[in-house]
């Protein structure tokens, strides 16, 4: 079983920066993809950002320049820097991970962890 969670998250002043982390634990075998989407209050599900297993980091345009993944293998961790943070960034952000395991990909997702930013 493979577990996903986030942390990292809090209530931060427009301008200000963040930085999350998404820590898989558990019997991992290879990991395709790892990423963070986020869900603001009366919104859908987006998608943030992910890096995959050949080490690409891809961005949505609306964090693009703002935002940053580094990843800590050694540690199974996934980290989101998040600089010049915006109203409209507030959200909950979820890590989801994608695991290949006997050619079948499994899906994972933390709970979620809250930013909010405001004056």
């Amino acid at each position: 079983q493979v577990q996903v969670e986030e942390s990292g998250g809090g209530l931060v002043q427009p301008g200000g920066s963040l930085r999350l982390s998404c820590v898989a634990s558990g019997d991992i075998r290879v990991i395709n993809s790892m990423g963070w989407y986020r869900q603001a209050p009366g919104k859908q599900r987006e998608w943030v950002a992910q890096t995959i297993s050949s080490g690409m980091m891809q961005y949505a345009d609306s964090v693009k320049g703002r935002f940053a993944l580094s990843r800590d293998n050694a540690k199974n961790t996934l980290y989101l820097q998040m600089n010049n943070l915006k109203v409209e960034d507030t959200a909950v952000y979820s890590c989801r991970l994608k695991e290949v395991r006997d050619k079948y990909e499994y899906d994972y997702w933390g709970q979620g962890t809250e930013v909010t930013v405001s004056a």
